[in-house]
């Protein structure tokens, strides 16, 4: 299988995408603490589960929100210059989400 990390690209970003996706960041940064607190006061494990279930689901609108720009500025862009690769990597992306 052709390995698809892309590390040496980057994405400009407007302030304002950037300001809102590390706040949901820190959001879930905050969240995870939680979880780590719980643990700590010996929480009970039902509690736990429920947080984390939260702490997933608030992963998941990230990637989704992050995946949603990609595709709108990376991908568009790529596929509007004849860079068909764009769509491979896309495939490739998705692919790794769903495992």
């Amino acid at each position: 299988m052709e390995q698809c990390c892309h590390c040496q690209k980057t994405k400009e970003r407007t302030e304002e995408e950037r300001r809102a996706l590390i706040n949901r960041l820190s959001r879930i940064e905050g969240q995870v603490r939680g979880l780590k607190d719980m643990l700590q006061r010996d929480a009970y494990c039902p509690d736990i589960l429920v947080q984390v279930s939260a702490v997933t689901s608030a992963l998941n609108s990230f990637s989704k929100e992050l995946l949603s720009s990609h595709i709108r500025t990376c991908v568009a862009d790529g596929v509007r210059h004849g860079d068909e690769d764009v769509i491979d990597e896309l495939v490739c992306v998705l692919q790794k989400m769903m495992k």
